[in-house]
């Protein structure tokens, strides 16, 4: 499992076709009509909502793209600050829809698009870490 997390991950193929259906995820979850989603009684559920939706979103990018520079984190913080913005927008403009343009929901797409990179980045590092570790033991005992 931590391989994923690494450069040379294997996983790299089925984690791009999972962050594809989880941002298709977000489209239609955030353009579905709102009279037709049930009513919860959880407080700011919907900032919630697009916390989770675009801390997974930044986190499943970088499973698919894992060798990760300074400037790929800026261009994904850039992507998930436009998709959230442009999303917000559409939901303003497209009335019929029964939703309206929210900041506070682009905030939450924000912050949990910078949370995902954080998780991601610090899995990234301590399995790393952990890999060198192994090498370092292995070398050791001649292996």
């Amino acid at each position: 499992m931590k391989s994923i997390f690494l450069t040379e991950s294997p996983y790299r193929k089925q984690a791009r076709f999972i962050a594809i259906v989880w941002t298709l995820l977000i489209f239609v979850g955030c353009f579905y009509p709102s009279r037709e989603l049930p009513r919860v009684a959880i407080p700011l559920i919907d900032k919630w909502t697009h916390f989770v939706l675009f801390g997974g979103f930044s986190f499943l990018w970088l499973c698919a793209y894992p060798d990760y520079t300074f400037r790929s984190l800026v261009l994904l913080f850039i992507v998930y600050l436009l998709l959230g913005s442009f999303i917000e927008v559409m939901q303003g403009q497209l009335t019929m829809l029964g939703r309206s343009m929210e900041l506070m929901d682009a905030v939450a797409d924000t912050v949990g698009g910078v949370l995902g990179t954080i998780v991601f980045c610090s899995a990234s590092y301590f399995a790393g870490k952990v890999k060198s570790e192994k090498a370092k033991i292995n070398s050791a005992s001649g292996r």
